[in-house]
C-alpha cells in the first residue's frame, strides 16, 4: 500500500472513551507501554494484530494504542452489538462486527478491507477467540487476518500483551467483581509491547497455503515479543483463572524451534518504559 491515502478520522466519543480507558486501566493495575509504532503508520491504513488472553484485552489495548497516538477500529463480536446501548455505541466508534460461526463473518472480512483500504487502522485478534493454550502462549490463529494484510497490502503491527489476565476472568461476568477488587488491592502490572511492522506483500491472496503463512508469521512474531513480558513465566503464569477452560487442539508449533518455555531459547530482557 504504497500510495498515501487520508486517515479514517476515529469520533470524538472514540477518542474520550479511550481516555477513560487509560483511567480505568491505571486505577486496576500499573500499564507499561513498550515499543512504537512509525509515525506514517499511526493514522493508517495499518492492521494491529493482538493476543487475546483475557475479557479486559480491549479496555487495556485501548489504553496502550492511546499512549502511542492511535484510535484503532477493534473487530470484535457480534454479541457486543447485539447489547442494548452498548452496540449503537460500537458501531458509533467505528467498531467491526464479527458474527463468528455463521455464514455472514466473511462479511466482517469485506468491511474490515474496506476501512483498512480507506485509511483505518484496524486491530484484530488473529486467535479469533481468548486463547486456550494450556500455558497461555498464542495459539495457532485463524487466517483472517493474513488474508486481510494479503488483500489490503497493509501492514501489520504484532501487539503482545500480558497481565490482563488477572483483572477479569474467563468467565466474567461471573467472578468479576472478585477480580476487580482483588485488582484494585493488588494492581497488578500489565504489559503491552507494540513489534516491528510486518510486510506480507511477498505472498499472494491466491497461492495455495499462504494465508496459513502469514498466520503463521503473525502469531510467530506476536509470540516472540511476548516472550520478554513474562520471562519468569515461561511455562505456565502464576495467576491461575480456575474457571478459565483448556483446549490443547490449537497449540501454535514452530517448526524451527521449541514452543517458549519448553526451552529458554529468548532471554532478552523486557525493555525499560512504562506509560
Amino acid at each position: 500500500m504504497d500510495t498515501p491515502r487520508p486517515g479514517w478520522q476515529p469520533p470524538l466519543f472514540w477518542r474520550a472513551a479511550q481516555l477513560f480507558a487509560r483511567l480505568v486501566v491505571a486505577l486496576l493495575a500499573r500499564l507499561e507501554v513498550t515499543g512504537d509504532v512509525p509515525a506514517h503508520l499511526r493514522r493508517g491504513p495499518l492492521i494491529l494484530a493482538a493476543n487475546h488472553i483475557s475479557p479486559f484485552d480491549p479496555i487495556v489495548l485501548g489504553a496502550a494504542c492511546r499512549a502511542r497516538g492511535m484510535a484503532p477500529r477493534f473487530m470484535a463480536t457480534g454479541g457486543l452489538f447485539r447489547a442494548p446501548g452498548l452496540g449503537a455505541l460500537m458501531r458509533h466508534a467505528g467498531h467491526l462486527r464479527v458474527d463468528r460461526g455463521t455464514t455472514a463473518v466473511r462479511r466482517a472480512l469485506d468491511d474490515a478491507a474496506a476501512a483498512v483500504t480507506a485509511g483505518s487502522v484496524v486491530l484484530v485478534y488473529p486467535e479469533g477467540r481468548i486463547g486456550l493454550d494450556p500455558a497461555m502462549w498464542p495459539e495457532r490463529g485463524k487466517t483472517g487476518t493474513a488474508r486481510l494484510a494479503m488483500t489490503c497490502g497493509a501492514p501489520v503491527v504484532p501487539v503482545a500483551q500480558w497481565g490482563s489476565h488477572e483483572v477479569l476472568p474467563y468467565r466474567t461476568p461471573r467472578g468479576m467483581l472478585r477480580g476487580l477488587g482483588r485488582s484494585l488491592l493488588r494492581r497488578p502490572v500489565i504489559r503491552v509491547r507494540f513489534g516491528a511492522p510486518l510486510d506480507l506483500r511477498d505472498l499472494s491472496p491466491t497461492a495455495p497455503g499462504a494465508a496459513r503463512q502469514g498466520t503463521d508469521r503473525i502469531v510467530d512474531a506476536i509470540t516472540d515479543i511476548l516472550v520478554p513480558l513474562r520471562p519468569d513465566e515461561p511455562d505456565s503464569p502464576r495467576h491461575v483463572d480456575p474457571g478459565r477452560p483448556v483446549d490443547t487442539s490449537r497449540i501454535h508449533s514452530r517448526p524451527s524451534s521449541p514452543r517458549p518455555g519448553s526451552t529458554p531459547t529468548h532471554s532478552r530482557p523486557p525493555e525499560e518504559g512504562q506509560q
